[in-house]
């Protein structure tokens, strides 16, 4: 990846957060953006966001799949880029995996320290 479209993600994911946090509530949820990948020739863009709880990722996806128009027009209103991409939203489950694998591992521990203790 270029180091121009490097920055492009960088601009678009620090904006687009900044747009999403003032622009559109969703109570009770924090709503993170982890990434964006734009496409090289800039007509689309992935962006990648945790919500906790986790629970409420299918509603916020939604509430970002039906602005994302309006996340378009606010974000090219708010920074210096030409064109803006169109926006797809996606869930990234980097966060939930991690805590459950946390947990699986600190069950084992457990139970490891519970066979020792025995012996």
């Amino acid at each position: 990846m270029s180091d121009r479209l490097d920055k492009i993600n960088e601009l678009i994911l620090h904006k687009l957060a900044e747009i999403i946090n003032r622009e559109i509530g969703v109570p009770n949820v924090l709503v993170t953006l982890v990434f964006v990948k734009c496409s090289e020739d800039l007509n689309y863009a992935t962006v990648g966001i945790s919500v906790l709880p986790a629970s409420y990722a299918g509603t916020v996806l939604s509430v970002l799949r039906k602005k994302a128009g309006f996340l378009s027009q606010t974000l090219r209103k708010n920074s210096k880029l030409g064109r803006v991409p169109k926006l797809n939203f996606t869930f990234d489950a980097t966060e939930v995996k991690a805590s459950i694998l946390e947990k699986a591992i600190a069950a084992e521990e457990e139970e490891l320290k519970e066979i020792l203790k025995d012996k």
